[in-house]
């Protein structure tokens, strides 16, 4: 039995490899271009399939995982910040309240015809940041290339206040999900081929 991964996450990466499942990385390259008037589940379901049926057809003997998370606070979405200023501005934004994460999770297999898709959201509440920590943040560089701008797993975890819900999901892959899922189609990711 053969998986995917399709992302190029490296923190999607260590969260499956967590649970010892055998895989290969192959990234979808799936644009993540929000439709109007697309609900934050919404747009993670469409994204997370979009990107596991890309590659899935590509690998039909292949069971493809494929994940696609957003930050939501205050009605707006907030991805990967375009640049330092925006991702001060997130961090500002997000300083002393609580926002949403939102993952869609897709596992297709096209020779079985297998697909299913779900998605997890959690509560995170953050501190109330100063100006001067939000420069000192985004200074180390972490916060450029995630989601709603910080890291969950890595330095941004000092500036969680709380976590109500699933922590994994907002490092990106909801595992507890995942592996309901992979029993769903039949897998058992604990037993480990001969």
């Amino acid at each position: 039995m053969k998986f995917i991964l399709a992302s190029s996450s490296p923190r999607r990466r260590d969260l499956l490899a967590s649970i010892g499942l055998d895989f290969d990385v192959l990234p979808s390259h799936v644009p993540e271009v929000h439709q109007a008037g697309e609900t934050p589940q919404d747009y993670v379901a469409r994204l997370s399939g979009d990107k596991a049926e890309a590659v899935a057809r590509e690998h039909p003997e292949s069971w493809v995982i494929a994940a696609d998370t957003t930050v939501v606070h205050g009605g707006h979405l907030l991805e990967k910040p375009a640049d330092a200023a925006d991702a001060a501005r997130m961090l500002s934004t997000l300083s002393a309240a609580t926002h949403m994460v939102y993952t869609g999770v897709t596992v297709r297999h096209v020779e079985s015809g297998w697909l299913e898709t779900r998605v997890e959201e959690t509560e995170v509440r953050m501190l109330n940041l100063t100006p001067a920590e939000i420069d000192w943040y985004v200074g180390t560089g972490e916060p450029l290339d995630k989601a709603g701008a910080y890291a969950a797993q890595g330095i941004g975890a000092i500036f969680i206040e709380s976590v109500r819900g699933s922590f994994t999901n907002v490092v990106g892959l909801p595992l507890a999900t995942l592996y309901n899922m992979l029993r769903n189609a039949g897998i058992d990711p604990l037993t480990k081929p001969e």
